[in-house]
């Protein structure tokens, strides 16, 4: 048989058309008019995209460039700050955190899990300026609690402001930034915006906005407020990668389309969608007999983490998977390489995928005679099958 590449990682996702086609047309200066009316159509866009009434900032650079962004604008050397991690991106916010002189609090659990609201109050102080998350742990496949998280700094009149890393949460979960009080948002191209790697956007509360004033850690290319400046222009203050702009640009028409036109409503759909794969995937994996590595409930849309039976290497399936169907699929990350791994669901993914990598998987797992008991060809894709029609009706 053929064998045709096919991404199923929680980024880079499988690229849109659209997008592709946009960047191979857009041969223009960015110090133009035309640019500057595509920059600020695709800004206006995001704020759709993203939920919210606040500046949305596009950044040349991947997701942590706009992590960097958000604790360099918004902290100031010995500024206490939390930092809530389970998994090997918000041990990044620790790091990041550390590396520009604030003094770091941490609420840590183990990879696999999150942490309650009771544990985030007791380690909240009236001195905490920030509060760092992610939204999905795509290293574990977990979902937290941002609305728990908020509601706890409002009931606490907290003046720390809540910065998100929702770079797999956006367009697979749910969030509702302004209600919420959100006050960062983050997110990168090559997740649910299916487009390459190279931007990440940032939505900015005005809280936000007016904290950036009294900070003074250094910052040069990730200036917010020289970014803000240029935007309202129609530009970026650096040269910024034109073809990308106009893919994510394209790529937000595609959201939109899915919607007759409204983005907003194209991002419950692309959440949705998210939401039905992941659901999809849960069930063939559990009827194959493997076990999930996210606690229940808190099982994310962006990637399934699936732990590898007892005493074998996941390494083999995701190995499997790609030699015999070209199917890429994502190994643990950090500890967890060997134990788990993980199918995304984020972007340019539907049924037909979900179906197809569930098939493949069982092929695998047959040919390299995984040890799960009971097992028989067909049983994921009849549970899969089983979640689609319930969601559907």
């Amino acid at each position: 048989m053929i064998r045709k590449t096919r991404l199923f990682t929680p980024g880079p996702t499988p690229l849109l058309p659209a997008a592709q086609f946009a960047m191979a047309a857009a041969d223009i200066h960015h110090r133009t008019p035309e640019f500057r009316a595509l920059f600020t159509r695709v800004l206006s866009q995001l704020k759709e995209f993203v939920g919210t009434t606040s500046d949305v900032l596009v950044l040349s650079s991947g997701g942590t460039g706009a992590m960097e962004a958000a604790v360099s604008n918004l902290t100031s050397p010995g500024d206490r700050v939390l930092v809530l991690t389970a998994g090997k991106f918000g041990e990044r916010w620790s790091a990041l955190t550390k590396a520009f002189g604030c003094h770091v609090d941490v609420v840590e659990k183990p990879y696999g899990q999150t942490f309650t609201i009771d544990e985030v109050k007791a380690a909240l102080k009236l001195e905490t300026r920030a509060v760092f998350v992610q939204a999905t742990e795509s290293s574990t496949g977990v979902r937290h609690d941002i609305k728990g998280i908020a509601e706890l700094l409002k009931a606490e009149k907290s003046e720390a402001l809540l910065i998100v890393d929702a770079i797999t949460g956006l367009g697979t979960t749910h969030l509702d930034m302004d209600a919420w009080g959100v006050d960062v948002l983050i997110g990168g191209s090559q997740k649910a915006v299916m487009i390459p790697p190279g931007l990440s956007y940032i939505a900015i509360s005005q809280r936000a906005w007016d904290r950036m004033e009294s900070t003074y850690n250094p910052r040069y290319y990730f200036d917010l407020r020289k970014e803000r400046k240029n935007a309202q222009k129609g530009e970026s203050a650096y040269t910024p990668p034109v073809a990308l702009i106009a893919a994510l640009g394209a790529s937000l028409d595609y959201i939109a389309g899915q919607a007759d036109g409204n983005l907003a409503e194209g991002r419950k759909k692309l959440v949705d969608n998210a939401e039905t794969c992941a659901a999809m995937t849960r069930a063939a994996a559990k009827a194959l007999g493997f076990k999930l590595f996210a606690p229940e409930g808190y099982e994310a849309a962006a990637a399934t983490a699936i732990l590898a039976p007892e005493g074998t290497d996941s390494g083999t399936l995701v190995k499997g998977l790609k030699s015999q169907f070209a199917a890429i699929v994502t190994d643990g990350q950090g500890d967890m390489k060997g134990s788990l791994f993980r199918i995304a669901h984020i972007g340019f993914f539907d049924y037909m995928d979900t179906i197809a990598i569930i098939g493949a998987l069982e092929q695998v797992i047959a040919k390299v005679k995984t040890p799960l008991p009971g097992f028989e060809f067909g049983k994921g894709l009849v549970a899969a099958q089983k979640v689609f029609a319930e969601t559907a009706k």
